[in-house]
Protein backbone atom coordinates (compact mmCIF):
# COMPACT_ATOMS: atom_id res chain seq x y z
CA UNK A 1 0.00 0.00 0.00
CA UNK A 2 1.85 3.16 -0.72
CA UNK A 3 2.59 5.34 2.07
CA UNK A 4 1.03 8.52 0.10
CA UNK A 5 -2.90 6.81 0.74
CA UNK A 6 -1.81 6.41 4.69
CA UNK A 7 -0.57 9.76 4.77
CA UNK A 8 -3.86 10.96 2.43
CA UNK A 9 -6.29 9.04 5.30
CA UNK A 10 -4.44 10.69 8.02
CA UNK A 11 -5.06 14.17 7.19
CA UNK A 12 -8.99 13.69 6.09
CA UNK A 13 -8.96 12.24 9.70
CA UNK A 14 -7.54 15.01 11.30
CA UNK A 15 -9.23 17.55 9.43
CA UNK A 16 -12.74 16.03 10.78
CA UNK A 17 -11.69 17.32 13.89
CA UNK A 18 -10.16 20.68 12.48
CA UNK A 19 -13.91 21.66 10.98
CA UNK A 20 -15.40 20.85 13.76
CA UNK A 21 -17.04 17.86 12.33
CA UNK A 22 -15.87 15.28 14.96
CA UNK A 23 -16.34 15.37 19.15
CA UNK A 24 -14.00 12.41 20.82
CA UNK A 25 -13.45 9.82 18.49
CA UNK A 26 -17.18 9.89 17.15
CA UNK A 27 -15.87 9.58 13.58
CA UNK A 28 -13.79 8.35 10.29
CA UNK A 29 -12.16 8.29 6.90
CA UNK A 30 -10.68 5.68 4.93
CA UNK A 31 -9.78 5.52 1.15
CA UNK A 32 -9.54 3.00 -1.40
CA UNK A 33 -7.07 1.78 -3.77
CA UNK A 34 -9.31 0.22 -6.40
CA UNK A 35 -5.81 -0.86 -8.21
CA UNK A 36 -4.59 -3.02 -5.31
CA UNK A 37 -8.14 -4.15 -3.51
CA UNK A 38 -6.96 -2.56 -0.37
CA UNK A 39 -8.75 0.24 1.72
CA UNK A 40 -6.59 2.31 4.40
CA UNK A 41 -9.02 3.37 7.37
CA UNK A 42 -8.85 5.27 10.91
CA UNK A 43 -7.98 2.99 14.11
CA UNK A 44 -10.28 2.07 16.20
CA UNK A 45 -11.13 4.45 19.44
CA UNK A 46 -7.65 6.68 18.66
CA UNK A 47 -7.16 9.66 19.58
CA UNK A 48 -6.78 12.19 16.68
CA UNK A 49 -4.67 14.27 17.80
CA UNK A 50 -2.14 10.57 18.78
CA UNK A 51 -2.71 9.25 15.42
CA UNK A 52 0.52 8.90 12.69
CA UNK A 53 0.50 7.68 9.38
CA UNK A 54 1.77 4.25 10.76
CA UNK A 55 -1.74 3.87 12.64
CA UNK A 56 -3.62 4.02 9.51
CA UNK A 57 -4.61 0.24 9.74
CA UNK A 58 -5.16 -1.27 5.88
CA UNK A 59 -7.44 -4.09 5.67
CA UNK A 60 -8.50 -6.14 2.15
CA UNK A 61 -11.98 -5.89 0.95
CA UNK A 62 -12.85 -8.86 3.31
CA UNK A 63 -12.09 -6.86 6.13
CA UNK A 64 -8.95 -8.63 6.79
CA UNK A 65 -6.09 -6.69 8.24
CA UNK A 66 -3.33 -6.56 6.02
CA UNK A 67 -1.26 -3.81 7.85
CA UNK A 68 -0.40 -2.04 10.48
CA UNK A 69 -0.43 -2.75 14.27
CA UNK A 70 -4.05 -1.07 15.37
CA UNK A 71 -7.36 -2.65 15.35
CA UNK A 72 -9.17 -1.15 12.20
CA UNK A 73 -12.60 0.98 13.04
CA UNK A 74 -15.70 -0.91 14.06
CA UNK A 75 -17.53 0.88 11.18
CA UNK A 76 -15.10 -0.71 8.70
CA UNK A 77 -17.67 -3.23 7.32
CA UNK A 78 -20.20 -0.55 6.65
CA UNK A 79 -16.91 1.55 4.50
CA UNK A 80 -16.52 -1.93 2.51
CA UNK A 81 -20.14 -2.47 1.96
CA UNK A 82 -20.06 0.80 0.47
CA UNK A 83 -16.95 0.88 -1.66
CA UNK A 84 -18.32 -2.72 -3.17
CA UNK A 85 -21.82 -0.95 -3.87
CA UNK A 86 -20.61 2.09 -5.05
CA UNK A 87 -17.60 1.37 -7.31
CA UNK A 88 -17.14 5.02 -8.42
CA UNK A 89 -16.25 6.34 -4.77
CA UNK A 90 -12.72 6.34 -3.85
CA UNK A 91 -13.30 7.88 0.10
CA UNK A 92 -15.87 7.63 2.12
CA UNK A 93 -16.36 9.48 5.97
CA UNK A 94 -18.24 8.76 9.19
CA UNK A 95 -19.46 11.70 11.64
CA UNK A 96 -21.66 12.46 14.05
CA UNK A 97 -21.60 16.04 13.10
CA UNK A 98 -24.26 18.07 15.03
CA UNK A 99 -26.91 19.22 13.03
CA UNK A 100 -26.86 16.12 10.09
CA UNK A 101 -26.98 13.96 13.32
CA UNK A 102 -30.27 16.18 14.18
CA UNK A 103 -31.53 15.39 11.05
CA UNK A 104 -30.50 11.70 11.39
CA UNK A 105 -31.66 11.50 15.20
CA UNK A 106 -35.49 12.49 13.69
CA UNK A 107 -35.58 10.03 10.90
CA UNK A 108 -36.16 13.10 8.75
CA UNK A 109 -34.38 13.38 5.34
CA UNK A 110 -32.84 17.08 4.57
CA UNK A 111 -35.35 18.54 1.37
CA UNK A 112 -33.10 21.41 -0.73
CA UNK A 113 -34.35 24.56 0.30
CA UNK A 114 -31.94 26.57 -1.04
CA UNK A 115 -29.25 26.56 -3.91
CA UNK A 116 -26.58 25.97 -1.37
CA UNK A 117 -28.20 22.80 -0.86
CA UNK A 118 -28.24 22.17 -5.31
CA UNK A 119 -24.87 22.82 -6.23
CA UNK A 120 -23.80 20.02 -3.70
CA UNK A 121 -26.90 17.38 -3.50
CA UNK A 122 -29.04 16.29 -6.56
CA UNK A 123 -32.56 16.01 -4.34
CA UNK A 124 -32.95 15.93 -0.85
CA UNK A 125 -30.37 14.41 1.41
CA UNK A 126 -31.76 10.73 1.90
CA UNK A 127 -32.58 9.07 5.28
CA UNK A 128 -32.68 4.83 5.17
CA UNK A 129 -34.85 3.18 7.15
CA UNK A 130 -34.24 1.85 10.95
CA UNK A 131 -32.51 -1.55 11.38
CA UNK A 132 -34.68 -4.00 12.22
CA UNK A 133 -33.52 -6.14 15.55
CA UNK A 134 -31.90 -8.79 13.58
CA UNK A 135 -30.14 -6.38 11.70
CA UNK A 136 -28.50 -5.17 14.76
CA UNK A 137 -27.99 -8.39 16.50
CA UNK A 138 -26.49 -9.83 13.47
CA UNK A 139 -23.32 -7.76 11.61
CA UNK A 140 -24.51 -4.55 12.57
CA UNK A 141 -21.96 -2.60 10.72
CA UNK A 142 -22.37 -4.74 7.70
CA UNK A 143 -25.98 -4.12 7.94
CA UNK A 144 -25.69 -0.28 8.41
CA UNK A 145 -23.90 -0.66 4.99
CA UNK A 146 -26.70 -2.73 3.43
CA UNK A 147 -30.09 -0.35 4.27
CA UNK A 148 -27.54 2.65 2.86
CA UNK A 149 -27.75 0.74 -0.36
CA UNK A 150 -31.25 -0.45 -0.23
CA UNK A 151 -31.89 3.44 -0.17
CA UNK A 152 -29.81 4.07 -2.73
CA UNK A 153 -31.26 1.65 -5.71
CA UNK A 154 -32.77 4.27 -7.73
CA UNK A 155 -30.15 7.07 -6.73
CA UNK A 156 -26.36 7.68 -8.34
CA UNK A 157 -24.17 7.68 -5.19
CA UNK A 158 -22.00 10.71 -7.10
CA UNK A 159 -24.92 13.25 -7.46
CA UNK A 160 -26.32 12.46 -3.91
CA UNK A 161 -22.98 12.16 -2.02
CA UNK A 162 -24.16 11.12 1.50
CA UNK A 163 -26.54 9.74 3.75
CA UNK A 164 -28.43 10.14 7.00
CA UNK A 165 -28.61 6.57 8.71
CA UNK A 166 -32.13 6.83 10.75
CA UNK A 167 -31.17 6.85 14.19
CA UNK A 168 -27.49 7.06 13.54
CA UNK A 169 -25.59 10.40 11.74
CA UNK A 170 -24.35 10.82 8.34
CA UNK A 171 -21.98 8.73 5.68
CA UNK A 172 -20.72 10.69 3.10
CA UNK A 173 -18.37 9.84 0.36
CA UNK A 174 -16.62 11.39 -3.14
CA UNK A 175 -14.11 10.09 -5.82
CA UNK A 176 -11.39 10.38 -3.38
CA UNK A 177 -11.71 10.81 0.89
CA UNK A 178 -10.62 14.75 0.72
CA UNK A 179 -13.60 15.05 -1.43
CA UNK A 180 -15.61 12.99 1.20
CA UNK A 181 -14.54 15.10 4.03
CA UNK A 182 -15.56 18.28 2.24
CA UNK A 183 -19.63 16.91 1.27
CA UNK A 184 -19.56 15.96 5.15
CA UNK A 185 -18.66 19.41 5.95
CA UNK A 186 -21.38 20.49 3.14
CA UNK A 187 -23.91 18.16 4.24
CA UNK A 188 -23.03 19.71 8.30
CA UNK A 189 -23.77 23.83 6.95
CA UNK A 190 -26.83 22.51 4.60
CA UNK A 191 -28.41 20.75 7.93
CA UNK A 192 -27.77 23.82 10.01
CA UNK A 193 -29.05 25.85 7.39
CA UNK A 194 -31.96 23.75 6.75
CA UNK A 195 -32.92 23.53 10.68
CA UNK A 196 -32.53 27.16 11.12
CA UNK A 197 -34.73 27.95 7.76
CA UNK A 198 -37.60 25.45 8.95
CA UNK A 199 -37.46 27.58 12.66
CA UNK A 200 -38.64 30.88 10.77
CA UNK A 201 -40.99 29.10 8.64
CA UNK A 202 -42.43 25.60 9.54
CA UNK A 203 -44.21 25.45 6.46
CA UNK A 204 -41.27 25.52 3.94
CA UNK A 205 -41.17 23.53 0.69
CA UNK A 206 -38.71 22.40 -1.32
CA UNK A 207 -36.79 24.83 -4.08
CA UNK A 208 -38.65 24.69 -7.13
CA UNK A 209 -36.91 21.52 -9.26
CA UNK A 210 -35.91 23.49 -11.83
CA UNK A 211 -33.74 26.24 -9.91
CA UNK A 212 -32.42 22.89 -8.14
CA UNK A 213 -31.70 21.66 -11.55
CA UNK A 214 -29.69 24.30 -12.73
CA UNK A 215 -27.28 25.41 -9.89
CA UNK A 216 -26.75 21.50 -9.65
CA UNK A 217 -25.85 21.40 -13.44
CA UNK A 218 -24.27 24.32 -13.56
CA UNK A 219 -21.11 22.78 -11.41
CA UNK A 220 -21.52 18.91 -11.79
CA UNK A 221 -23.94 18.64 -15.64
CA UNK A 222 -22.49 17.51 -18.64
CA UNK A 223 -21.90 21.54 -19.68
CA UNK A 224 -21.19 23.04 -16.26
CA UNK A 225 -19.52 26.55 -16.12
CA UNK A 226 -18.39 26.91 -12.64
CA UNK A 227 -14.81 27.87 -11.96
CA UNK A 228 -12.08 26.88 -14.04
CA UNK A 229 -10.94 24.72 -16.71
Amino acid sequence: MPESLKRETLLANRRLVKLGLVTLTWGNASAISREKGLVVIKPSGVPYNAMTAKDMVVIDLSGKVVGGRRRPSSDSPTHLALYEAFPTIGGIVHSHSTYATIFAQACREIPCFGTTHADAFSGPVPITRLLTKHEVEEQYERNTGRVIIERFRSLDPLAVPGVLVAGHASFTWGKSVQAAVENNLILERIAEMALHSLALNPGLTALPEHIQRKHYERKHGPDAYYGQK
